[in-house]
């Protein structure tokens, strides 16, 4: 691509673009996001390019009703659809269909059927009570969403800078950098009231203002894409389905705090949108969108990479810029911030991927648009990795303020097995739960805090009637002590306390007087710890302590864990009505806990049996089972 000197050429290279799209006899969209792509989308995309380019010139018949042009077809690999159980996806355009759970078998029928003659092969589209929709907007979980960040994921190729083009990419920035002065762009980012989307909440314009009124002249704009939340993964799809839409983010925020370097720090478990924030950062260079003299003018940025080691506390700010700087990522005291001191001492603007990806949409619409999405106090929509026991799993958009309940039962299409809703983890490791009575709480930053909960980076965590609160609090309290940098005393010995009595609680040898001091060590780290991850580590078990006290009382009293998870506290019976006696159990017991006479019942010495489940497994009659 030539390079782009003045906006202008921006504006032709856009209509251009969306005029070859628009041409498009036909165009399919093969979701190659990291899951769909674990699933066998790449070699599903292979085969159906080779089908298309075998027939260069097939006719498409879609029908009077569906308008196409007379371009050549296009297969394309997109980011992340979001309906991730049901990949791998494809996208067949100008039809609107999506075919599901895609098969290298089924590109064939595919291309014989729906993209030669516009006909629906019924098996792959989506169906839910008995209902069929072949359209991607029809289906529920599409449907009552609301995609901007997300709205070009899926639909257009992640790889190449012409589709983000076609779709106004860089247009808020020329709009910034010809139309407003940098004092402009903070107010109006100050306006819209748009709130950090990492998890504090913290408003996004008036952190550019602090760095803008420095007298330090070096500064520095930073992404975080260091998402370490277990089951999240907002950031991760917005950098591999549409990495421009975060970069043009990224230039705005540098011209408006006068930055001429950014950085963005990506886990390094992240291997794809490393790949394709590199092909962007290339192709906007080639374009003369980074780098020196952008757009004619004598404003310049350059934009690195940075990968991060793995390490869960380097999504903290002062960690984070530590790691860029090649010290061992470690939190900080504060005062000073990042703001005045950030990278290398200077001060820095940090965000994380969606909070910048919201930046664009912004600056075009304006700040009134913006505040008229979403909740009053939290305007705008939130991205959200829904997992767990729901029936929809995947990436989500709503509007700030949308329910859980809408987000559970609406888009998520309700429980698993159609079990009892019990609760959901909201927040990651640092999150709190909610139970059925906050089903309808507002899910904004405001009215989560209430609650004792908080959005976090967005991940959805649902748990069903059959799942045991207490190893739950356990399972995140492991990952946070693991994930502790070590640095101050209340996170690394607090964490690993709390850890070793969660672990004698599950293993059935808990004690009352544990439960009262989980709390006062949860109180202790809060109160005392050096950095919000710190602070925030207790959450999962006060949250626990509060709402399911009584299967605390149950594992450490009763020594019943009555979902049946923690196997220390199963007891293996066997059945004398069923037991014929055959002896096969204990021959297969390893610790011989297991004793009887031929042909006569056996029985289970439960003091010496390690709940190996050998014996369940072995019976041939079903006479041995598991009692929680």
């Amino acid at each position: 691509m030539e390079r782009i000197d003045n906006k202008e050429v921006l504006d032709q290279l856009r209509d251009v673009n969306k005029e070859r799209i628009d041409s498009s006899k036909c165009r399919v969209l093969i979701c190659a996001g990291t899951g769909c792509l674990a699933s066998g989308s790449g070699e599903i995309y292979e085969k159906i390019k080779e089908l298309i380019s075998e027939n260069p010139d097939v006719e498409v018949h879609f029908g009077p009703e569906i308008a196409h042009g007379n371009g050549p077809m296009e297969v394309k690999k997109s980011g992340c659809h979001g309906f991730c159980e049901m990949g791998p996806l494809m996208r067949i355009e100008p039809l609107g269909v999506l075919y599901t759970k895609v098969k290298l078998e089924d590109c064939e029928e595919i291309f014989e059927k729906t993209i030669k003659n516009g006909e629906i092969v019924n098996r792959l589209i989506y169906k839910q009570n008995g209902v069929e929709y072949p359209k991607q907007e029809e289906i529920p979980f599409y449907k009552k969403q609301t995609r901007l960040v997300l709205e070009n994921c899926g639909r257009i190729d992640a790889e190449h800078i012409d589709e983000s083009l076609a779709n106004d990419g860089y247009q808020a920035f020329a709009k910034a950098l010809f139309e407003m002065t940098p004092a402009e762009v903070v107010d109006v980012v100050m306006e819209s009231n748009l709130r950090g989307r990492g998890g504090g909440g913290f408003q996004t314009g008036y952190k550019w203002k602090q760095v803008a009124r420095q007298e330090e002249k070096i500064r520095y704009v930073v992404c975080n894409g260091d998402e370490g939340d277990p089951g999240a993964f907002m950031d991760r799809s917005i950098m591999e389905g549409d990495p421009h839409k975060m970069i043009e983010g990224m230039m705005i925020a540098a011209y408006a705090v006068g930055a001429q370097e950014g950085y963005i720090y990506v886990r390094a478990e992240y291997p794809l949108a490393i790949s394709r924030l590199k092909k962007a950062i290339q192709d906007a260079e080639e374009a003369g969108l980074l780098g020196d003299n952008i757009l004619g003018t004598d404003f310049s940025f350059h934009l690195h990479i940075n990968r991060g080691a793995g390490a869960f506390v380097c999504g903290e700010g002062s960690a984070l810029t530590a790691s860029i700087e090649g010290n061992r990522g470690m939190p900080r005291v504060k005062p000073p911030r990042t703001v005045e001191k950030g990278l290398f001492e200077k001060p820095t603007v940090l965000n994380n991927v969606e909070t910048y990806a919201n930046v664009p949409m912004i600056i075009l619409n304006g700040a009134e648009w913006y505040k008229g999405i979403g909740a009053p106090n939290s305007p705008g929509t939130k991205a959200f990795a829904i997992t767990g026991s729901v029936k929809n799993t995947g990436l989500i958009e709503v509007p700030m303020g949308t329910t859980l309940r809408e987000v559970i039962f609406d888009i998520g299409g309700g429980i698993k097995g159609d079990a009892e809703f019990k609760a959901v983890q909201i927040g990651g490791p640092s999150g709190g739960c909610l139970v059925t009575p906050q089903l309808d709480v507002s899910l904004d930053f405001d009215s989560l805090k209430k609650m004792g909960a908080m959005i976090g980076s967005g991940g959805l965590v649902v748990m069903d009637s059959n799942t045991c609160m207490v190893e739950v609090a356990r399972f995140f309290m492991n990952f946070t002590q693991n994930e502790s940098c070590g640095k101050c005393v209340p996170c690394r010995e607090g964490t690993k306390r709390m850890l070793e009595i969660l672990e004698r609680i599950v293993a059935g040898q808990g004690k009352v007087e544990d439960l009262d001091m989980l709390e006062e060590l949860a109180t202790t780290i809060t109160d005392t710890a050096l950095c919000g991850l710190g602070k925030s580590a207790a959450l999962p078990v006060m949250s626990t302590l509060k709402l399911f006290r009584d299967e605390y009382l149950e594992h450490v009293v009763d020594k019943k864990c009555k979902t049946g998870t923690c196997s220390a506290l199963k007891r293996y019976v066997i059945d004398p009505e069923k037991c014929k006696g055959c002896s096969k159990c204990a021959r297969n017991c390893p610790v011989n806990a297991i004793s009887g006479q031929i042909k006569e019942p056996f029985t289970i010495n439960s003091d010496i049996c390690i709940k190996c489940g050998a014996c369940e497994s072995a019976c041939p009659f079903g006479a041995i089972h598991a009692e929680s």
